[in-house]
């Protein structure tokens, strides 16, 4: 399996100085096979310490922060002679070991000589708890599903994401249908590693239906073992409310959906962990597309998506024959699969802000703005072939973009300042003139 986020692995070692590095994502978004595979391709040798199963290797960091101690115990917990200049660290679920995680203070400090790579489960939560976090002493990247590139990549298809990257659209309209086609395949599947292992291995839509309701049965696992009690039914409320919130013409997340009467102050801290977790992804609306994008930014008013778009069909018993029934995959629960697929893409492009914008009466809804250098840019997502946009025009009547993207399935076309883009080509927004 072939990941983009190696690339920024190599990136990390590459750079002179570098801090130790740590890397946030959901269970089961493929973090522990990531950063083993870089420390088998790129180091002599790796000590790899998992904190969830090794419970003794917790012992080694409650004596003291001495670093020249601590990497002898680590060498030694490891059967690892470690070795600046060839040796990889890991430690994995680290927020398991909370001075474990306090301890990169100290590497960064006093033996920065060290190549050390630290990954959890519930780091975003840890994060925000305050445990002797190592504020400005570390280095951060976030590990997402696979994105449709990475998923063809999986599925042996290298030469249609080259296509891709090319950006030729004229010979990408010649193979519309194997984009479609696989396109539907990845918006039922979705990029759990584990789950496109399994499809790429036994094309078995049953199959991979089981590994995404057996993921979503471990996540709720989690919530009973690390949030307080008074805390988990609220969780459950606004996880489970997500999909029916999705599937509203207007998608802005109301607390009373989740539970009759509810206000924003009752649910705060069960929506943070699930944000910190990772599992939920937050999109703020802003009102007014200018710049600076943040100045604008309503935190009162969002749309909340699930990490994976195959976790989401899987939590609405999304039907495996929508994949060969025309657009219908896209056109399910009003759109909410295409408009989770694109946030998806969007999330795998690093430093790329996005938001929503409605007007005063939410009569007129763009689905998101994203700021592409000094462009604030509207993404009309069309789940149909009916490229019909009321909002859209209503947007670019009163605020006149310099361009807009409406992406459906309809092939790539540009007309005056207003450009339609297929849903496969959404990954590649940024990079390159589609303009």
């Amino acid at each position: 399996m072939q990941r983009y986020a190696l690339k920024h692995l190599i990136s990390w070692k590459n750079k002179k100085n570098h801090k130790p590095l740590v890397i946030q994502g959901a269970r089961q978004v493929g973090k522990t096979w990531l950063i083993q595979e870089f420390g088998k391709k790129y180091y002599e040798q790796v000590a790899y310490i998992n904190f969830d199963v090794d419970l003794k290797s917790r012992e080694i960091f409650d004596v003291d922060y001495d670093t020249e101690r601590l990497i002898m115990d680590i060498g030694l917990a490891t059967k690892t002679k470690i070795n600046a200049e060839n040796t990889l660290i890991i430690f994995d679920e680290i927020q398991e070991c909370p001075r474990a995680l306090t301890s990169l203070k100290y590497f960064r400090e006093n033996a920065p000589q060290y190549d050390i790579i630290v990954a959890g489960s519930l780091l975003g939560v840890a994060c925000h708890e305050g445990t002797g976090f190592p504020v400005g002493k570390v280095s951060f990247m976030n590990l997402f599903p696979l994105s449709f590139e990475e998923f063809l990549l999986a599925m042996g298809e290298e030469r249609f994401v080259e296509l891709l990257n090319k950006k030729d659209f004229k010979t990408i309209k010649l193979f519309n249908n194997k984009y479609e086609k696989l396109l539907k395949q990845y918006c039922y599947v979705g990029g759990m590693p584990e789950i496109v292992q399994d499809f790429v291995e036994n094309k078995d839509f049953e199959s991979v239906r089981n590994l995404q309701k057996e993921i979503l049965s471990a996540y709720e696992e989690d919530f009973t073992k690390h949030i307080p009690a008074n805390t988990v039914a609220k969780i459950r409320l606004l996880w489970k409310s997500i999909p029916a919130q999705l599937s509203k013409e207007n998608k802005k997340f109301i607390y009373g959906a989740a539970k009759e009467g509810a206000r924003a102050r009752d649910f705060e801290a069960a929506l943070s962990w699930l944000i910190n977790s990772g599992l939920v992804y937050r999109v703020n609306k802003i009102t007014k597309p200018d710049l600076p994008i943040t100045a604008y930014e309503d935190f009162n008013s969002f749309k909340l998506f699930v990490l994976d778009v195959g976790l989401l069909g899987a939590m609405t018993d999304l039907q495996a024959d929508t994949i060969i029934d025309g657009n219908r995959i896209f056109e399910e629960f009003k759109g909410a699969i295409a408009e989770q697929y694109v946030l998806q893409q969007f999330k795998t492009i690093k430093d790329l802000p996005v938001y929503y914008w409605s007007n005063e009466t939410s009569r007129a809804e763009i689905d998101f703005v994203i700021q592409i250098k000094s462009d604030v840019v509207p993404v009309e997502v069309k789940a149909e072939r009916n490229l019909q946009a009321k909002s859209l025009k209503v947007y670019m009547e009163k605020f006149k973009p310099n361009y807009a993207i409406r992406t459906s399935m309809a092939d790539y076309k540009k007309t005056d300042n207003l450009i339609d883009l297929p849903l496969y080509t959404i990954e590649n927004i940024t990079q390159g003139d589609i303009k």
